[in-house]
């Protein structure tokens, strides 16, 4: 089956045996919540959907996005991304993988963001 690894340059931290999740996370300067809908397929993780609760630095919301309950949606086509690259720091605060209606601070499997650790990678990848 293809899931979801986290880990950083091919070394597996934990794997996750699901087929799509959001992505969410607090801006560290604005505080506004994002959430980016995934696919996995072999190819790669594909966005399908993102979603801001509002603008500000670094955080326009693009030409089309069409505002629904009280969030801004957008599409971008982009190619799978194998792997997506994160960066993550104590003061930035986790990321959260929400999947089957619930979500869990990244921590939960690779443990607290870290200054000696201050990125990650996610990618498609066969799980047992």
């Amino acid at each position: 089956m293809i899931g979801l690894c986290l880990g950083l340059t091919g070394a597996v931290w934990a794997q996750l045996s699901v087929s799509h999740f959001t992505l969410a996370w607090n801006h560290t300067i604005e505080k506004i919540r994002w959430e980016e809908d995934y696919r996995i397929t072999k190819q790669g993780l594909v966005l399908e959907e993102a979603r801001v609760r509002g603008n500000g630095a670094g955080m326009e919301i693009p030409q089309g996005a069409r505002l629904e309950n009280g969030s801004w949606h957008y599409r971008r086509s982009l190619p799978p991304m194998q792997p997506l690259s994160l960066g993550r720091t104590p003061e930035a605060g986790d990321y959260q993988l929400c999947f089957d209606d619930q979500c869990h601070f990244m921590s939960k499997w690779i443990g607290a963001p870290t200054y000696s650790q201050p990125s990650m990678q996610m990618w498609a990848c066969e799980t047992g």
